[in-house]
């Protein structure tokens, strides 16, 4: 059986309704990601949530939950998109625009059991090629975090490993931390 794809431009893409879970424009194709279960939600708050506990009242940068951002011939949503405060365009309001145009300068994927993780890694390293400057593949299945930084090989962080972020976000948590979100009842 032959699956026919259908291949449009990125601006008939963008001028298309947005969907539920969100779809992405990869090369010609129109992806729809996986409806978020339990522990993915939760991780993605979390990981929200801890961020801009420390990097929203400096302004520092501001982490969004599925966030489209087109760039590079590409309109992706990553799971959570990490933008340094100067990155962030506002209006005369003081609101921020709705089309981002830049890669994130952090991004994190959790790997949701029906994802490939090989077509979610491409996705970081596409953000990597077009000045991101970090990315997590976040594993519940092994409770891993694979890290990636330009020019780098990849990191493997697990259990007490402490898992690299930017530099002027002042946030130390291990592998294991992050996991421990997980964790609703003692």
């Amino acid at each position: 059986m032959t699956i026919a794809i259908e291949r449009i431009t990125l601006e008939e893409f963008l001028k298309r309704p947005e969907t539920k879970p969100a779809s992405e424009y990869i090369e010609g194709e129109i992806i729809q990601k996986p409806m978020p279960k339990t522990k993915h939600s939760l991780l993605q708050l979390r990981s929200c949530n801890e961020i801009n506990c420390v990097t929203e009242t400096p302004k520092i940068a501001y982490a969004f939950p599925e966030l489209r951002c087109t760039f590079g011939g590409r309109s992706i949503v990553p799971d959570v998109a990490v933008l340094l405060w100067e990155q962030i365009q506002f209006d005369e309001n003081g609101e921020p625009l709705d089309d981002v145009l830049i890669a994130p300068y952090w991004a994190i994927e959790i790997l949701s059991p029906q994802q490939s993780s090989n077509r979610v890694t491409k996705k970081i390293i596409h953000c990597l090629q077009h000045n991101c400057q970090l990315g997590w593949l976040v594993d519940p299945g092994d409770r891993s975090i694979l890290v990636f930084l330009p020019n780098q090989q990849p990191q493997f962080c697990e259990g007490s490993d402490v898992v690299p972020v930017p530099e002027m976000i002042p946030l130390k948590i291990t592998a294991e931390q992050v996991f421990s979100w997980l964790r609703m009842q003692a």
